[in-house]
């Protein structure tokens, strides 16, 4: 489930290790049939067991699932020499860095049959890579607030919500620095790709000021527990982070919702790396995937909607935690390119003293 925030040193000093050497996603992810392997690299808890299963047991194969928490882990990884993956599933901005370091192959799609059951809005929204020349679209999807609505009966589906100092020390946001501050941007009305060092500032200053002094910290990894066993009481976060945590007699009391003023959003796409050894076998991996029913599959696992897969919508057999059409004001995060650093620069401002 998307996602946990692991340091870009950590990653890379796990970066010599390749992916046949990892033993524990070799017992958690791999059947005993099959002489072929394919090696998958995804974020962690994103592809359900079952439809791992269903795809080794139709191609008579053996899936490695490798798993990453962030997008910086991932690419400080195979920069720095982790081979042998085949299916990597980077976010739109990441994706059009790869392409631009010539790590991803060409889709070949005449080998694929299911390109038509994506959804064309999505394929709109996804500007790095629009004709699904080196990716193809897996999750649209985005962020949101979790509210305890036992302790938080009145609210507003606001990112103001952080700053009420009733509710201070009882609130979180995530540990990422696109998140937080495209939150900001987005809510102060800007675009949360701005390059105008004045709005970056203002969204710095709106953070500081007014959201980090209600909360008891930044959190990408524990705020689902936390919010479950009642420590916090409303968190920025993943809905399905959320909801795998809480017992089923909690559910009467969170309500989830993507703020009204919008925010960032993400695509995470299925990319075949360039020196992939295994590229038809990855090619029959993501056909898979958007078959209808195993989409549905897929979705319904972690309570998504089915925003890529259009005739997976009409399978599915579990009520969404939120709506696709939740979905409409959120943005893209792009690729900042130089500007970045602006946005590293007030991220440290804020972090600073902590």
């Amino acid at each position: 489930m998307k996602k946990f925030h692991w340091s870009v040193l950590a990653a890379a000093l796990i970066s010599g290790l390749v992916v046949s050497g990892c033993s524990k996603s070799e017992s958690t992810k791999a059947s005993d049939g099959g002489s072929k392997k394919l090696y998958i690299y995804n974020w962690t808890y994103y592809t359900p067991d079952s439809v791992i299963e269903k795809f080794e047991k139709e191609f008579n194969v053996k899936v490695v699932y490798d798993s990453f928490a962030s997008n910086e882990e991932m690419f400080a990884k195979l920069k720095a020499g982790g081979t042998g993956y085949d299916i990597v599933f980077p976010s739109g901005d990441y994706v059009s860095i790869m392409k631009k370091e010539g790590m991803l192959a060409k889709v070949d799609k005449s080998k694929l049959q299911n390109l038509s059951n994506i959804d064309p809005l999505v394929l709109k929204k996804a500007t790095y890579d629009p004709e699904m020349d080196y990716s193809v679209p897996y999750y649209f999807g985005a962020a949101g607030i979790a509210v305890n609505t036992a302790k938080v009966p009145n609210f507003e589906k606001s990112w103001s919500i952080f700053s009420r100092k009733d509710l201070k020390g009882k609130m979180t946001m995530l540990d990422d620095m696109r998140e937080v501050m495209g939150d900001a941007l987005a809510y102060m009305g800007y675009s949360v790709n701005t390059k105008d060092p004045e709005q970056i500032k203002k969204a710095r200053d709106l953070i500081n000021n007014e959201w980090k002094p209600n909360l008891v910290k930044f959190d990408a990894e524990a705020f689902g527990k936390g919010f479950a066993a009642g420590e916090f009481w409303v968190v920025q976060g993943y809905a399905e982070v959320v909801y795998a945590e809480i017992q089923e007699d909690q559910k009467k009391d969170v309500a989830f919702f993507i703020p009204k003023e919008g925010g960032p959003a993400y695509i995470d796409s299925m990319c075949i790396l360039k020196d992939s050894k295994n590229y038809d076998l990855a090619l029959k991996f993501i056909d898979f995937i958007h078959r209808p029913e195993i989409y549905a599959e897929f979705c319904d696992t972690f309570g998504f909607p089915a925003t890529a897969n259009i005739p997976a919508r009409s399978l599915q057999k579990v009520t969404p935690y939120y709506k696709a059409e939740d979905l409409t004001n959120v943005e893209l995060k792009d690729d900042l390119g130089d500007t970045l650093e602006l946005y590293n620069q007030a991220w440290q401002d804020i972090r600073v003293g902590e």
